[in-house]
């Protein structure tokens, strides 16, 4: 595995910034590389990951471990909470970890632990909560009878047997 701090730049690189909420994505794409024993990027779809939240974090799983919403591999399951489940596709394995909280100085004091500290200092570890996501699924696309627009189906709605999409379905119901 690459050194931490070039990993830490190319998710600084990837996100524009670095900020405290990026150095908890960072740490947990770093942890889930131990867990999976993974030196690099994991192939395609082969790591999941389940993120309980949206913010900046997300985008270093991103940078480090290839999940992403186009994918289907990054999943947003939103609780607000610091909480990312990782699964592993071809061995089966899965796990939880939630930021554990932690009182810091400074900016400064806490950055450093989240560079150094390993990371059951930072993260709380359980099982995953629920089974392994199937993978993305790629649906057939029709035009929506009102504006034309083509649209997968499953946000298609039927009305007088046509065929809408939400929104023009929201406004004629």
């Amino acid at each position: 595995m690459a050194d931490k701090e070039s990993l830490y730049e190319k998710c600084v690189e990837f996100h524009g910034h670095s900020c405290g909420g990026l150095l908890i994505g960072f740490r947990a794409a770093l942890y889930a590389m131990e867990y999976f024993g993974l030196e690099r990027r994991a192939g395609d779809e082969e790591i999941v990951c389940v993120a309980e939240n949206d913010a900046c974090g997300v985008d270093a799983i991103q940078a480090l471990l290839g999940c992403t919403a186009g994918k289907g591999n990054l999943i947003f399951r939103l609780r607000g909470k610091q909480a990312f489940t990782f699964y592993e596709r071809k061995s089966g394995k899965a796990f939880r970890i939630v930021l554990k909280e932690t009182e810091f100085a400074d900016k400064e004091a806490k950055k450093a632990f989240m560079l150094n500290a390993r990371s059951d200092e930072i993260f709380d570890l359980g099982e995953a909560p629920f089974p392994l996501p199937a993978k993305a699924k790629i649906y057939a696309s029709h035009p929506c009878a009102a504006c034309g627009e083509k649209t997968a189906e499953p946000w298609l709605r039927v009305k007088d047997s046509t065929l809408l999409c939400i929104d023009c379905w929201e406004r004629q119901s």
